[in-house]
């Protein structure tokens, strides 16, 4: 015979979780932006919190004071790292939160430099790190680099 009244309740169930569900994750995102970082040059923030997770934006070498890249590769290693750095302490963090560490190259001959900068600005255990070669980036960048942080909690 069938419960008749079941359907509706169940369709109003799920319509009102859905709601909630889609509120509740508006409302734990966080943006965040810092002076001492480039401002965004797009239709991004410089990094979003939800609960104890910090993904930080692609930053490429430019300085935040004057809006230009830095010169050469190894000038723009160390900005794109000290911009990951700003960002990271507006949300509270340090770059040795960081779990995930993606790097965007335009010349993967300079994956050993990337290498050498990370080790004066991260400590062990180092994140996890993919490494990409991409035929060009924003504003002729050499290189790109963003992050995931999780704050609060043990990782090591």
């Amino acid at each position: 015979m069938g419960y008749p009244r079941v359907g509706p309740l169940v369709a109003a169930g799920q319509a009102r979780l859905r709601t909630l569900s889609a509120n509740s994750l508006v409302m734990a995102r966080q943006p965040i932006y810092s002076s001492d970082a480039p401002k965004p040059i797009g239709t991004y923030c410089q990094g979003v919190r939800t609960a104890n997770t910090i993904y930080l934006s692609g930053q490429i070498g430019l300085e935040p004071a004057t809006m230009t890249l830095a010169g050469g590769i190894d000038a723009q290693i160390n900005q794109v790292f000290r911009n990951l750095r700003a960002v990271a302490a507006a949300a509270g963090a340090t770059l040795d939160d960081a779990v995930k560490v993606t790097v965007f190259l335009t010349d993967l001959g300079n994956f050993a430099r990337v290498n050498e900068a990370m080790a004066r600005y991260f400590a062990p255990p180092y994140p996890a790190r993919a490494a990409v070669g991409v035929a060009s980036l924003p504003r002729g960048a050499l290189v790109e680099i963003e992050a995931i942080l999780v704050v609060g909690e043990s990782h090591g």
